[in-house]
């Protein structure tokens, strides 16, 4: 069950699901968001999105890859910096495991995460890699399928 950090852009994966860092009411934004709806296909991912409707911060959603090289696209909506003292770590740290636990369930061996809420949604990044860090790990740990999982950080 490798894990790998890598730099580069997650649009490029070559992986069974690449994970979208969304707002809950799946619409395209900006940043990594806005770009994985762009390379996707922004009409037609949209039109799925808005199918589906919203979510609550902390879980994950799936669709179709459209244009990527990833056959789907894992949605989760990670939480919103407020200090550190409203339950930010856990809601981060059951993105990045709903989103394993969703990609498992789909039968994928392979998935590529970008450091979720360190971008607009201003969770510090040296805690968001720790807790991407963990949170990949444990999830790993625990489980019985062998998923390759890569940690997608922007080169910039």
């Amino acid at each position: 069950m490798p894990f790998q950090i890598v730099e580069g852009d997650i649009t490029k994966q070559r992986v069974g699901a690449i994970v979208n860092a969304t707002n809950t009411g799946l619409q395209m934004g900006g940043g990594v968001c806005g770009a994985i709806f762009r390379a996707a296909g922004a009409r037609e991912l949209q039109a799925e999105c808005d199918a589906i409707g919203s979510i609550v911060t902390g879980d994950a959603v799936i669709t179709k890859g459209y244009a990527l090289s990833a056959d789907y696209i894992i949605h989760t909506a990670g939480p919103i910096w407020s200090g550190g003292d409203k339950g930010e770590e856990e809601l981060l740290s059951s993105c990045y495991k709903k989103s394993l636990a969703l990609a498992e369930a789909n039968g994928l061996d392979s998935i590529a995460f970008p450091l979720i809420s360190a971008g607009i949604y201003g969770y510090p990044r040296r805690e968001a890699l720790e807790v991407a860090e963990r949170s990949i790990r444990e999830y790993l740990d625990t489980s019985d399928k062998d998923i390759d999982v890569r940690l997608v950080l922007l080169n910039r």
